[in-house]
């Protein structure tokens, strides 16, 4: 994805693109490590997923004895989390009814800048029981360095005139950023505790056909003309093969997270 602006959840058109091409974002993201999991399911076993997309940081909960539901603004990326045996509902979060329900946790996995801070955890803190825990977490990647400039270069070329493009996929820093502005909007809701940052850091090996079937998932990447896509895409693909067709990526998992006040 690319560099995003102050206030990315008021981007809705970015915010709701990514079920254009459902099926690519379901296969080519990355879960999350099993200690985050592990440590959340901990908590209890009903769990709100803010943003669940097609499910994919909702089927490890479930693998792991959780009751998880669901909850996106698209209902293209809604249909599928269902149709992967996820119970989802189409709504923003922040306009979500919970109905009386109540859950253990709350998660958002890869979501919570598209959901206003302050109002998303507002929403989350109703639907919390007390003692209850929002968790909201990214998945932060590091290119390796050859890889991340010829990926700068490429948005620069195909794309000048874009401010949103011209750092470069945004590195752990970005991320730093996500989970500050996480924490102040659940300090500012007023309902939990004082929010902690936790970090688990993983790899994941990819060939180059994997990366750059990934690549166009990320936010933004799918309103770029189709030739401007394609040159960003040959220019990483040529890096890649400069590092042999496959390379490791470092990953750090950032977790903003709060327990809910009695």
């Amino acid at each position: 994805m690319p560099t995003l602006p102050n206030e990315p959840h008021r981007a809705r058109q970015v915010a709701e693109s990514f079920g254009a091409d459902a099926e690519r974002y379901d296969r080519t993201r990355p879960a999350y490590p099993g200690a985050l999991v592990k440590r959340l399911a901990a908590a209890g076993t009903a769990v709100l997923d803010a943003g669940c997309g097609t499910g994919i940081t909702a089927r490890p909960f479930q693998a792991a004895g959780c009751r998880v539901l669901g909850v996106d603004p698209d209902a293209r990326m809604a249909d599928l989390a269902r149709h992967g045996g996820v119970e989802t509902e189409v709504s923003t979060f922040e306009a979500w009814d919970p109905a009386g329900r109540t859950f253990d946790t709350v998660i958002a996995g890869q979501s919570w800048h598209w959901i206003d801070p302050v109002a998303g955890a507002a929403k989350a803190a109703e639907a919390l029981r007390p003692g209850g825990r929002l968790a909201v977490f990214w998945n932060a990647f590091q290119l390796p360095p050859e890889l991340a400039e010829a990926t700068l270069a490429a948005y620069r070329e195909a794309v000048p005139d874009s401010p949103i493009f011209q750092r470069g996929l945004p590195g752990p820093e970005a991320y730093e950023l996500m989970c500050a502005r996480a924490s102040d909007g659940i300090r500012r809701a007023g309902a939990f505790e004082d929010p902690e940052q936790w970090r688990f850091p993983w790899e994941r090996h990819y060939t180059r056909a994997e990366w750059l079937d990934q690549v166009p998932t990320f936010g933004g990447h799918s309103q770029l003309p189709p030739d401007k896509q394609q040159h960003v895409l040959a220019a990483m693909g040529t890096a890649i093969d400069t590092m042999g067709g496959e390379f490791t990526m470092a990953y750090t998992t950032a977790v903003a997270t709060a327990i809910r006040c009695g």
